[in-house]
C-alpha cells in the first residue's frame, strides 16, 4: 500500500520491490523473532510473491490508487488490526502473558511501517505526533485479549478486536486525532529544595 510513495523518491524497481517486501512483511518477521519461532513468511512461497506483487503494482498503478485514497485507508487500517489479531493470537496459544501478548500484537501490526521508515532513512512516523497507528493496534489487541478473558471464543473476539483497531485509525485520519506533543523541557515544573534558615 505505500509503494506508490516511493516513486517520487526516484528509488527504482528493486529498491520498491525490498522496501515493499520489508513492510508487508516485516511485522509478521518481528513478531516470530520475537517469539522465538520460524518465520512463517519463509515456509511458503506465497508470503514472498504477494508481498513483491502487490509492491510493483503499488507503484505502477499510483496514479490510480491516488484516485481511490479513501479506500486504500480503510484497507490499511483492517490490515493493522488483522495483523495485530494475529500476533496476539499466537502469543497467547504459545503461553505468553496477556500484557506482552498485546507487545507482540501491536509491533506485529506497525513493525512493517517502522522497518519501511528506517530503510527510507526518514523519521519513524507513529513516533511522530499525528499519528495513532500504534494507539490503534494497541486497542484492538487489548479488546481481544479481555474478550477471550471473559470467554469470548475467538471466532468473534478476533473481528471485533480488527473492528476495534480500524475505527480507531479511521477516525484518528478522519478527525486529525493524535496523541499529546511532548512539551519542551523548559516548560515542565521542577521542585527545588529549600535551604533551611
Amino acid at each position: 500500500m505505500f509503494a506508490g510513495e516511493f516513486r517520487d523518491r526516484r528509488i527504482d524497481l528493486l529498491g520498491v520491490t525490498i522496501i515493499g517486501t520489508a513492510t508487508g512483511l516485516g511485522g509478521g518477521v518481528l513478531r516470530d523473532l520475537l517469539l522465538q519461532t520460524p518465520l512463517v513468511a519463509l515456509h511458503t512461497n506465497a508470503y514472498l510473491i504477494v508481498a513483491v506483487t502487490a509492491s510493483l503494482f503499488g507503484m505502477l498503478l499510483q496514479h490510480v490508487l491516488n484516485r481511490v485514497d479513501g479506500t486504500i485507508t480503510a484497507l490499511d487500517a483492517l490490515t493493522i488490526g488483522l495483523f495485530g489479531a494475529i500476533g496476539t493470537t499466537k502469543a497467547l496459544s504459545l503461553g505468553v502473558p496477556e500484557v506482552p501478548a498485546v507487545f507482540v500484537g501491536t509491533v506485529s501490526a506497525v513493525g512493517g511501517s517502522v522497518i519501511r521508515d528506517i530503510l527510507l532513512n526518514r523519521p519513524i512516523a507513529l513516533m511522530h505526533v499525528g499519528s495513532l497507528y500504534a494507539i490503534a493496534a494497541t486497542g484492538g489487541t487489548v479488546v481481544l485479549v479481555v474478550a477471550l478473558r471473559f470467554g469470548m471464543v475467538i471466532d468473534y473476539a478476533a473481528p471485533i478486536a480488527v473492528l476495534v483497531t480500524a475505527v480507531i485509525r479511521l477516525l484518528a485520519v478522519r478527525y486529525g486525532w493524535s496523541l499529546p506533543e511532548q512539551r519542551a523541557l523548559s516548560r515542565v515544573p521542577r521542585l527545588g529544595w529549600r535551604k533551611r534558615g
